[in-house]
């Protein structure tokens, strides 16, 4: 991870939200070419979901990002579940990077 896990829980819920964005994105961008950076993303994707979920300045949204993180495993599985494609999820969370930097 590139943030330490105490200046995580000072970044806005945008700003966390964008960087689960980002791996969302990085993860489309290697799947079915290496499956090594593909994997690693998507981890990533997930431990900054959880992150999000453990700040406590969340506690009242935590049913909304357990829905999230189970949009994203679904997505990296492939979807079977609920249909969750990567492209869209990407496009979801860069909403929040976009937001954060119009009021950075």
């Amino acid at each position: 991870m590139a943030v330490s896990r105490e200046r995580w829980f000072t970044l806005s819920l945008a700003d966390q939200l964008g960087n689960v964005g980002s791996e969302v994105g990085r993860a489309l961008a290697w799947q079915g070419k290496n499956t090594d950076r593909f994997w690693g993303a998507a981890g990533r994707a997930l431990e900054l979901l959880d992150l999000t979920r453990e700040d406590a300045r969340w506690r009242s949204r935590r049913a909304e990002l357990d829905r999230a993180r189970e949009s994203v495993a679904d997505a990296i599985l492939g979807g079977s579940e609920y249909g969750s494609q990567l492209a869209d999820l990407e496009r979801y969370f860069i909403q929040f990077a976009l937001y954060s930097r119009r009021t950075n």
